[in-house]
């Protein structure tokens, strides 16, 4: 059987058999990938701690009819541990790899890759408040999933900005023309906000109010939500005042 060697982030594991495990993993050149890997479960494994969620390992692997095998693993970054250690940074980092678990194999680009390894290493490290930290990934993983927000002018009939109403369904902020009845309406404050979450402008980030971050990653929760056409379970249990875990 053909073997090839790749990066990936775990995402998610299921037992099969005594000591086995199903691997489904993000990689960074073959997308999505689901992988048995063998005797994992066993206390004398030599990798099972590197196939853990929220790792980063590099691997060799058999390359199967339906599911590929597990070979080889070294680990590239160990972020796990710190970040169960911390239920705030834990709930976001559930959020964050259950969305990559959504995203389509053609949506599973080495950006994407990219994005979620910088974003568990950011949790990990408590450089900013874990659920800004989320905000952000949802945003960015929706752009390049091609459902970027717009944050200026009209999503519908992009009449130039500034806009006050916000509605996920239409792409963004609309006009007053195209926002139907009873639409919400965001404060310049909160839409700066949206913006610097999607840049990466961390200085602006860290500094908002919580009532300004609280009401950017409801907008965001229900956007990135919609347009992958369910729920991600996970977000039900993060908190929206995860600043204490900041560092």
């Amino acid at each position: 059987m053909p073997t090839y060697r790749d990066e990936a982030v775990i995402l998610r594991t299921h037992k099969l058999g005594e000591a086995d495990r199903i691997v489904t993993m993000l990689s960074r050149r073959n997308g999505k990938i689901r992988a048995v890997a063998k005797g994992v479960r066993r206390t004398s494994s030599k990798f099972g701690s590197r196939l853990e969620p929220f790792m980063v390992a590099d691997l060799q692997l058999y390359q199967g009819r339906s599911l590929d095998i597990v070979q080889q693993a070294e680990s590239l970054g160990a972020y796990g541990a710190e970040i169960a250690a911390h239920y705030d940074r834990f709930t976001s980092a559930n959020a964050m790899v259950e969305t990559a678990d959504r995203l389509s194999d053609a949506e599973a680009t080495p950006e994407q890759y990219l994005l979620l390894v910088g974003g568990l290493r950011a949790l990990s490290r408590g450089e900013h408040a874990p659920r800004s930290i989320l905000d952000s990934y949802l945003l960015r993983v929706m752009a390049l999933s091609g459902w970027a927000p717009s944050l200026s002018d009209c999503a519908r009939c992009a009449a130039p900005g500034p806009h006050t109403h916000f509605v996920g369904q239409l792409g963004g902020l609309v006009c007053p023309n195209c926002a139907p009845a009873g639409s919400p309406r965001v404060s310049q404050s909160t839409l700066q906000l949206l913006r610097a979450l999607m840049q990466g402008e961390w200085d602006a980030v860290d500094a908002a109010p919580h009532a300004e971050t609280a009401a950017a990653s409801g907008l965001v929760s229900a956007y990135a939500q919609f347009h992958l056409e369910r729920g991600i379970r996970s977000l039900a249990h993060v908190s929206d005042s995860s600043r204490e875990d900041a560092r």
